[in-house]
């Protein structure tokens, strides 16, 4: 389980929120709404271990993670507003690259990059280099990370930018296996998901 207590984060010297409270546990997502500038992308950031809070803790199985950031960074997937990728490399090459980093044995890579491919429909474009790649394409290159090695927590910020509606539907159905195997997910997007159950939350409400 993923819990917040009592947390508060700052930007620039201004609180964006405070007191918050919240758990996300196996199987269950999370829905972050709220205009611009309210706080989504820094809550993300800092679920991710990415930025310390300003009160408050983050916890993981009651455990907070501030305790051992590597550890909680293996068991996570991060997808941000930048898709990350090395426009020189090949998507498969990128893929494998990841894979790698997660500590995916290497005979395993080609398998996995492949089921990759073809969740985000990308399948025949592997050899192809990143920068060659349309903005839809490099968005669903960045969400096939999410595929390629197994990890129990998807973090992503608005996921769905760029993306026409069948790629949003193989996200949707991407994130709904991760859920039925008892994956946890905390998505900031102001495009509706279909994900049953999912909670909400609206930051920047008083």
């Amino acid at each position: 389980m993923l819990s917040v207590s009592g947390l508060g984060l700052a930007r620039g010297g201004r609180m964006l929120f405070r007191d918050l409270d919240f758990a996300v546990g196996a199987g269950g997502a999370l829905l972050l709404r709220g205009a611009n500038g309210t706080g989504k992308t820094t809550l993300l950031r800092a679920l991710a271990g990415l930025l310390p809070p300003t009160a408050g803790s983050i916890l993981w199985g009651g455990v907070d993670v501030a305790e051992d950031r590597e550890a909680h960074g293996a068991r996570l997937h991060y997808v941000g507003h930048l898709d990350g990728l090395k426009g020189v490399f090949t998507i498969a090459e990128n893929l494998a690259f990841a894979a790698a980093l997660a500590g995916l044995p290497p005979a395993a890579n080609p398998a996995a990059v492949a089921a990759a491919l073809a969740a985000v429909g990308l399948e025949g474009l592997g050899e192809i280099p990143a920068g060659l790649l349309s903005a839809g394409q490099k968005r669903r290159a960045a969400l096939a990370r999410l595929r390629v090695a197994p990890a129990p927590l998807w973090l992503l910020d608005e996921p769905t930018v760029t993306l026409d509606a069948a790629a949003v539907a193989r996200l949707e159905r991407l994130m709904g296996e991760h859920l039925a195997g008892g994956g946890l997910i905390v998505a900031a997007t102001h495009t509706p998901l279909a994900l049953p159950g999912a909670a909400v939350l609206t930051l920047g409400q008083e």
